[in-house]
C-alpha cells in the first residue's frame, strides 16, 4: 500500500484516491523569463516519477503542471530585452519542453499558461471579496485578509504571531496588515493588463494556481507537488484561497521535493554556482542528470558537484554495460511482481517513492546478472528500470553518447569513419596503423570492441 509524505500532516499517510483507481494531482510549474536550473529539473523528473509510480499501480492519473507566462519577474525581463512579453515567455516556453524532454520526463496531461485563466481568477477574487477575506486597498490592489482566515499557516507550521514576528519585508502602508498579500493587482504603465470589477490589472501569483487547478481538477483533489521553497508563503496563501472561497479542504496530501544545493552551498546566482539545465546537459547525459535526482530520495537535500555527476555515471555505466546481454526481440515482458527483487522494488516505491531503495535493487539485479548471466534477471532489471524512466536506451547507443563529442573533436560519423579505416589497415596486416587508430580515439575516451558481430565503440 502506497504511503506518501504528506507535508501538511507531516507524516506518512496511506494513500487513499479521492475516487477509487483514480487521482488527480497539480504541479507548481515553470515561471518562463529563463532557462530551466538544475532545482527546475528537480521538480519535474520528481514528479514525473510520481505520476509513472501511480499509473504502474494501476491508477488513472489525471497531471497538471502549469506555466506562470505572467509576473513582475517575465515583465522586468521583456522590458530589458526589448521585446513582446509573449515572445519571451514563448521562448522559454520552448525551452523548457526541450530541456524535460531531454531528462525523459512525460508531458502532463494539461500544462495550463496563466494569461488564459484570468476569467477564473477574477471569478475566485470575487467570491473571497463577497465573503469578506479580500478587500480592495487604497491604491486600487485587492488583498487577503489573512487574519480573516482561521488555517492560515496549517501547511508551514507557523502561527500568525510566528509569522509577524519574522516579517523583514517593508510594510506596505496599503495593507490592514503586513502578511496580506496581493490577488488582484492595479495596472500600471507599460504593463499587460486585464478588464476586472476592480479596475484594470493583472492577478496576483499565488491566485493563478487556485483557479487554474480548480479549473482541471475541482475544488478539492488528490495531490499538490512542488518545490520545498514554495511550501510557504505560495502553498499557505493557495490553501487560504481556495478553502476560504468554498468552506472545504482543498488537498488531501501535500508534496515537496527538497532544495539543490551546489558543492554544500545553497545555489545562487550571486554565489556564481548556479547552474541551467542546458549548462549541465552539455557536460553530463541527460539519462545520467536524472539518474543522479532519482538516486536521491526526494525529500532530502540535492548535493550537485561535477565529482557527484561523474560518480552517477559510472555507476549508471555499470547498469548499462550489464544490459549489453538483453535481447530486444524477447520484448519488456511483464513483472512478476512476486519474485523478490521486484517486491522489494515495489516496498521501496510505496514507502514514499523511495527512488534510492528501488535503485539499489537494480543494482543487486545487475549483480546477479553478472554472476549468473541470466536474460530474466537482466529483463527485470531494464523493465524496473523503466518506471523510473531509466535503463531504456540501446546500451551501445547509451555508450556512445555517454562522452560529449563537442568536447573531444570526435563525432559519431568522424569514429565510424576511423573504424573502417582500421578494418582496412587489420585487413592489409598494417597492425602497427590499426594501433595507431585505436589509441588516437582511446586517447579521446573512446574504446572500441571487437566483437564476433563486429567493432563496436563506446565513451568513458
Amino acid at each position: 500500500m502506497l504511503r506518501i509524505h504528506n507535508s501538511l500532516a507531516r507524516e506518512k499517510q496511506e494513500f487513499i484516491p479521492m475516487q477509487a483507481g483514480k487521482v488527480k494531482m497539480y504541479v507548481c510549474g515553470m515561471t518562463v523569463y529563463d532557462y530551466c536550473h538544475l532545482g527546475h529539473a528537480r521538480m519535474l523528473v520528481v514528479f514525473d516519477m510520481v505520476q509513472r509510480w501511480l499509473r504502474a499501480s494501476g491508477l488513472d492519473v489525471t497531471y497538471v503542471r502549469n506555466i506562470t507566462d505572467i509576473d513582475d519577474k517575465i515583465i522586468r525581463r521583456a522590458q530589458e530585452n526589448g521585446e513582446p512579453i509573449e515572445v519571451l515567455t514563448g521562448r522559454f516556453i520552448q525551452a523548457m519542453e526541450e530541456d524535460a524532454a531531454a531528462l525523459g520526463v512525460e508531458p502532463p496531461a494539461w500544462e495550463p499558461q496563466a494569461t488564459r485563466y484570468i476569467g477564473s481568477m477574477i471569478a475566485m477574487i470575487g467570491i473571497l471579496v463577497k465573503k469578506g477575506l479580500a478587500y480592495t486597498a487604497a491604491n486600487g490592489d485587492v488583498y487577503f485578509a489573512v487574519h480573516k482566515f482561521p488555517g492560515y499557516g496549517k501547511l508551514s507550521g507557523k502561527s500568525l504571531d510566528d509569522l509577524r514576528a519574522g516579517e523583514r519585508v517593508g510594510v506596505d502602508p496599503y495593507k490592514n496588515d503586513p502578511l496580506d498579500f496581493v490577488l488582484w493587482k492595479a495596472a500600471k504603465p507599460g504593463e499587460p493588463q486585464w478588464e476586472s470589477p476592480w479596475g484594470v490589472g493583472r492577478p496576483g501569483w499565488h491566485i493563478e494556481c487556485s483557479a487554474m487547478s480548480e479549473y482541471y481538477l475541482g475544488e478539492h483533489f488528490d495531490i499538490h507537488g512542488g518545490g520545498q521553497d514554495l511550501q510557504f508563503p505560495h502553498h499557505e496563501n493557495e490553501i487560504a484561497q481556495s478553502e476560504g472561497a468554498h468552506d472545504h479542504p482543498f488537498v488531501n496530501y501535500w508534496m515537496h521535493n527538497g532544495f539543490v544545493r551546489v558543492n554544500d552551498e545553497k545555489m545562487s546566482k550571486s554565489l556564481g554556482n548556479f547552474f541551467t539545465v542546458r549548462d549541465i546537459l552539455a557536460r553530463f547525459p541527460a539519462e545520467v542528470v536524472r539518474f543522479f535526482i532519482l538516486r536521491a530520495h526526494y525529500r532530502s537535500p540535492l548535493n550537485y558537484s561535477d565529482r557527484h555527476l561523474e560518480d552517477a555515471r559510472r555507476a549508471l555505466d555499470r547498469l548499462y554495460t550489464v544490459l549489453k546481454g538483453f535481447d530486444p526481440s524477447e520484448g519488456p515482458g511483464e513483472i512478476d511482481w512476486d519474485e523478490p527483487h521486484a517486491a522489494r522494488f515495489r516496498e521501496a516505491m510505496n514507502d514514499d517513492f523511495n527512488t534510492s531503495e528501488a535503485i539499489a535493487v537494480l543494482f543487486d539485479l545487475a549483480n546477479e546478472a553478472n554472476k549468473l548471466v541470466s536474460s530474466k534477471t537482466i529483463k527485470s532489471m531494464k523493465v524496473l528500470g523503466g518506471l523510473l524512466g531509466l535503463l531504456q536506451q540501446d546500451p551501445q547507443r547509451y555508450f556512445q553518447e555517454a562522452g560529449a563529442a563537442a568536447e573531444s573533436g570526435f563525432t559519431p560519423e568522424h569514429i565510424e569513419q576511423m573504424i573502417q579505416k582500421r578494418l582496412l589497415a587489420r585487413a592489409n596486416k598494417d597492425y602497427g596503423e590499426a594501433d595507431r587508430i585505436r589509441n588516437e580515439l582511446m586517447s579521446a575516451s573512446i574504446i572500441l570492441e571487437d566483437t564476433a558481430k563486429g567493432t563496436t565503440w563506446r565513451r568513458c
